[in-house]
């Protein structure tokens, strides 16, 4: 789910660009107050890695088709390492697939990294006592946030021109085809954790 070049006018684009810098800017000052920054990046990368080839593969779901977003995950497993992973991420589909947008790389950040953020906090204040329910608000909230946000800014953005009903019934067929997401990603990310727990309990981050 990315906005393609093109789809918003230039001044939201521009606020997209400002939005991820400021939200980067917080991320790296909150990363560096970490006892081991350093240690966290070989699972920033690993994961960098696995969200960009999951989210650049497309399922079709006529009349349209989705991909795994993955955001959830990130937010549990990276925290604040989670803003610049999804970034570069997003920067490498967009350069090697054409797969959203340079000039929307801002608002694709936004997008995906705000349900990042929100799905660490949920971990973070609900994963030590109740950790599968925590895995899946987590995941599957993440993902219905960052549907919300696109739906936001697609209609912001709107053309004057277009024909407004049409353009929300076809903004509404594609919100409904990504709802199956909300659960599998739930599920995505408690599995992913309990078995890490099982085998590799030092991975799993802390709730």
């Amino acid at each position: 789910m990315h906005l393609p070049d093109g789809l918003v006018p230039l001044e939201l684009a521009l606020a997209g660009y400002a939005g991820s810098a400021l939200l980067t800017g917080l991320a790296l000052a909150r990363i560096k107050r970490l006892p081991d920054p350093r240690g966290e990046l070989p699972r920033a990368a690993m994961l960098t890695t696995v969200f960009f080839a999951a989210s650049a593969l497309s399922i079709p779901v006529p009349p349209t088709s989705v991909h795994l977003m993955l955001t959830g995950l990130m937010g549990v497993m990276l925290g604040w390492f989670a803003v610049p992973a999804i970034l570069v991420g997003l920067f490498l589909q967009a350069v090697l697939f054409g797969h959203g947008g340079l000039t929307t790389l801002g608002l694709n950040g936004l997008i995906l990294c705000l349900p990042a953020l929100v799905g660490f906090a949920i971990w973070r204040g609900a994963g030590a006592r109740w950790p599968d329910l925590a895995a899946l608000i987590a995941g599957g909230g993440a993902v219905l946030l960052a549907l919300a946000i696109f739906a936001g800014i697609v209609l912001l953005g709107m053309p004057a021109a277009l024909d407004a009903g049409a353009e929300r019934a076809a903004l509404a067929v594609f919100l409904l085809a990504h709802l199956p997401l909300v659960l599998a990603e739930g599920v995505i990310v408690v599995v992913l954790l309990r078995v890490l727990r099982r085998i590799e309990p030092a991975l799993v981050p802390h709730g």
